[in-house]
């Protein structure tokens, strides 16, 4: 009853909700019409684990006997890049230097939603850089999973390392 009724066809819209401990979420199309479902494993194929209400998204829809489906992520907004006016912690820093920091590979230690915040290890390196969950959501993500592989820019904060750009891994290895 689940069988696919069409090849697909692309559509952009925003994520409405999404909640990666559930395995999925939904999206509202920009040209309206029912909300498109959006699995995890479809989220994941993109190399992403979780996503942003909000943002800004384009998938492949299918129709399916129990309604729209996405089967493809084709795209994430990510354009907000190293945008950080609302956190306090980089109000100090200039953007441009934000922005010439290096992207690197990181692995995620641990990340608390909840909490708003966890830790990543760059690759080659043991110390822990912090991630504040806001600028996981500047970047269009809701939430972390342990062992995750991400990419990010660090900067020395008053606090140690601090994540001021948070990309999921295949975004920032098409950004080098």
């Amino acid at each position: 009853m689940n069988e696919i009724e069409n090849d697909g066809y692309p559509m952009g819209g925003h994520v409405k909700w999404f909640d990666p401990t559930k395995g999925f979420g939904f999206i509202v199309a920009d040209e309206g019409g029912p909300d498109i479902l959006l699995h995890a494993n479809v989220l994941r194929n993109y190399g992403q684990s979780s996503v942003a209400e909000g943002t800004a998204i384009t998938v492949t829809v299918v129709s399916t006997g129990r309604g729209l489906q996405a089967s493809e992520v084709l795209t994430i907004d990510h354009s907000s890049g190293a945008a950080t006016a609302d956190l306090a912690d980089f109000a100090e820093f200039d953007p441009e230097i934000i922005a010439a920091a290096p992207i690197e590979p990181a692995r995620v230690k641990w990340f608390d939603k909840g909490k708003g915040f966890g830790f990543a290890n760059t690759f080659g390196s043991d110390a822990d850089v912090f991630v504040h969950v806001e600028v996981l959501r500047l970047a269009g993500l809701a939430d972390l999973l342990p062992g995750e592989a991400i990419a990010l820019r660090a900067i020395e904060g008053k606090r140690g390392l601090m994540a001021a750009e948070v990309l999921p891994w295949e975004t920032a290895v098409s950004r080098k």
